[in-house]
């Protein structure tokens, strides 16, 4: 199966959930937007205090905790483009593109300033 088929399967799941439960109503753009945030902030807690090295090398039950805050980052990510009509895969695509115009690899190999200090 590929990635955009894999997505949009997921999406499909992600559909009937909400609809078996009457969360459609909840699931605005700015609430999923929200939501989003938090499940994002809640797996960044996970990595708050350790060093760059730790974080590298979890504990197998910290790295099964990071991992459902992954899922639920990914989740709500595609709840939202869903309810917006965004193509994640295509988006992702036009992204990698604008990157690769504002950061080429001749110009910013080895470092991380930002394209507007190149």
């Amino acid at each position: 199966m590929s990635q955009a088929d894999a997505l949009t399967e997921l999406r499909e799941r992600l559909r009937e959930f909400a609809a078996e439960r009457d969360w459609g109503q909840f699931h605005s753009p700015k609430n999923l937007a929200i939501a989003l945030s938090v499940e994002a902030a809640e797996l960044l807690e996970h990595f708050q205090w350790v060093t760059e090295e730790a974080s590298q090398r979890l504990p197998a039950a910290e790295l099964a905790r990071v991992r459902e805050e992954l899922a639920d980052v990914l989740l709500y990510l595609v709840r939202l483009a869903d309810r917006l009509g965004v193509d994640l895969i295509a988006a992702a695509k036009d992204k990698i593109e604008l990157n690769a115009r504002k950061y080429p690899a001749s110009e910013v190999r080895g470092s991380s300033r930002k394209y507007t200090d190149l």
